[in-house]
């Protein structure tokens, strides 16, 4: 491990050294300012790559946070002659308030009504700093004091320049740690919908609130560098076109990666001055022409680079190392399964209706401790929706389902993973561009003490080595297991359809339940890969393990199953061993259409 951090290492080392030697240089004092402005416009782009890039949530209100941390150090500083560095805690309290009631509200959004969301809130913060009296409305608040460090007087640019860079670099780090955690894969899962992260127990509503009151923070801090900066603020740095200005930095680096932040920010701050000076002198007037210019090359950045710039590049610089899983770690604590023969699921005349369309019309079944039981029927039987309503994706019309004794008809799919219950998709849902290992480590979200609250500070401060160790050493041990062993590193995405398959049933299994859903394992299996699969369930049987699946693979339901369920139109038919259900008239009139 340590010859495959060495590159990225030597490059970071190699990028820092560069960086902090520029103000020591001889260079023009022009370049050094529109260095500082590229570190100030990164560090409020690098909230929009984790909100909009990794979560896939637009916002167009960034620059309004960073409005916050401005107003909030140049009001404390200059009225109540407060220090810069307790006006950055007091900023960084009121944008968290403020993050956190907007973003309860707006992040419950999601289509075109999520940007347009932001666009309201956004305005209204800027109407707010120009209107306030206090505030000196749009005239602003001048003679801000320098920022002073350990007895050091940061007036100069050159001086600022370095503060502003290190700040930058410890956000990019704490970005990266975090995206590289238990709680960073939840983030990352969000962009392919909230379906799978709620099935293996993630709060995606607050989850979603942490992001946006993490990016408002780094915006905040940007914001009271700039202050600081200037030595002065007025409102209009802080509208909505500096708000699309952000994310348009963000689309153009790369909305996906850490280090797009930085790339876009000097693509489009140096492009930006190079236009305001170039073409003023082409077309003989004075006029805002770069935006045009801007609009023309993002159409085509979005026709031929759809993720941005870094991509492209990144192939120049060493590449991060996977994420490992140690040889060996501390189990991580397993639930006690239930005696062999425990009633443990019952659906109780369950009915699910969309409309007057009845899906699943009165089914009652029952699952047994160390039972497989199949759930078959022809296709638009109503299986998937029966498992939906099993696992708290869908809410019961009527009727009832209990999970050992407790009704879990009214719970969210994450309350009811809590209590053993986990499954797979009959359409695969994986995170494309995470490694198969990765993939299979969000079904351990839950698994030990994790609290999602402190999980993201304890991420950025890597606090949490030991119980990443334990997750990822768990979810290697079920990779092996399902036979995916020699897979770990690869994107999941890569693998065939069948693997795919697989690598569902070793996140769930990651998931430690004691009652797991299947839906259609088999398909896209080969009969060797099926085979595999079936002396892993029969093994999973044996340990305890309660197993419901949908299948249409009727060889290998026959051979596996205890007893089954056949669903019709949304209706029970006929449930019993095997034998009894291959020899049931209803069941073969369902599905041949009656047999002399």
């Amino acid at each position: 491990m340590t010859s495959q951090n060495n590159p990225q290492k030597k490059f970071l080392i190699a990028f820092l050294v560069v960086v902090a030697l520029l103000p020591a240089l001889p260079i023009p004092e022009y370049w050094i300012t529109l260095l500082n402005y590229i570190g100030l416009a990164a560090l409020a782009t690098l909230g929009l790559v984790l909100l909009t890039g990794v979560g896939g949530m637009t916002s167009f209100g960034q620059a309004a946070f960073v409005g916050v941390g401005a107003y909030t150090t140049a009001y404390l500083t200059t009225q109540l002659g407060a220090s810069p560095w307790i006006a950055l805690l007091a900023g960084l309290l009121i944008t968290a308030i403020a993050a956190l009631a907007i973003g309860m509200i707006s992040m419950r959004l999601s289509g075109h009504y999520l940007p347009l969301g932001t666009i309201a809130w956004g305005l209204a913060l800027y109407f707010l700093f120009g209107n306030f009296e206090f505030l000196g409305k749009y005239d602003g608040i001048n003679d801000i004091p320098a920022l002073t460090l350990a007895g050091i007087s940061l007036q100069s640019s050159r001086a600022m320049y370095c503060l502003i860079w290190a700040i930058l670099m410890v956000a990019i780090l704490s970005v990266t740690n975090v995206l590289r955690s238990r709680p960073g894969r939840a983030m990352r899962a969000l962009k392919s919908g909230k379906l799978m992260p709620e099935a293996m127990g993630v709060d995606t509503a607050w989850l979603k609130v942490m992001m946006f009151v993490y990016a408002a923070l780094l915006a905040c801090v940007s914001g009271w560098l700039y202050a600081h900066l200037q030595r002065a603020v007025n409102p209009t740095p802080f509208g909505i076109n500096i708000g699309i200005e952000y994310l348009f930095m963000a689309v153009v680096g790369g909305a996906g990666y850490v280090w797009g932040a930085i790339l876009g920010a000097t693509v489009f701050t140096v492009l930006k001055d190079v236009l305001q000076s170039v073409l003023p002198k082409l077309l003989g007037a004075s006029g805002n022409f770069e935006i045009i210019v801007f609009g023309i090359l993002l159409l085509l950045l979005l026709r031929h680079a759809r993720d941005g710039l870094w991509p492209l590049l990144r192939g120049l610089f060493p590449a991060a190392p996977p994420v490992h899983a140690p040889d060996s770690a501390e189990a991580l604590p397993q639930r006690v399964k239930p005696q062999a023969g425990a009633l443990i699921l019952q659906v109780d005349s369950a009915r699910k209706q969309f409309g007057g369309l009845v899906a699943v019309n009165n089914v009652s079944f029952d699952v047994r401790a160390g039972e497989i039981i199949g759930l078959i029927g022809p296709n638009g039987a109503g299986k998937s929706t029966t498992f939906n309503l099993v696992t708290g994706v869908l809410p019961v019309t009527s009727g009832e389902v209990r999970f050992c004794g407790e009704s879990i008809s009214g719970l969210a799919s994450r309350e009811i993973v809590k209590r053993g219950i986990a499954r797979t998709f009959q359409h695969v849902h994986l995170v494309a561009g995470m490694s198969v290992l990765e993939n299979v480590a969000i079904g351990g979200h839950l698994r030990s003490d994790f609290r999602p609250q402190g999980g993201i500070i304890a991420s950025m401060l890597c606090l949490n080595r030991n119980e990443e160790a334990k997750l990822l050493h768990e979810a290697k041990r079920q990779l092996i297991r399902v036979g995916l062993g020699d897979r770990l590193h690869d994107d999941a995405s890569s693998l065939a359809l069948g693997q795919q398959r697989i690598l569902e049933v070793a996140r769930a299994l990651c998931c430690d339940p004691s009652l797991l859903l299947l839906d259609e394992p088999a398909a896209g299996l080969r009969y060797q890969e099926k085979e595999a699969l079936a002396g892993l369930l029969r093994k999973l049987r044996s340990e305890g393990m309660s197993i419901l699946l949908v299948e249409h693979d009727m060889d290998f339901v026959m051979h596996l199953t205890d007893r089954l369920v056949v669903m019709e139109f949304g209706t029970k038919i006929s449930e019993g061993t095997p034998q009894h259900v291959q020899n049931d008239p209803v069941v073969l009139e369902a599905y041949l259409g009656g047999v002399d």
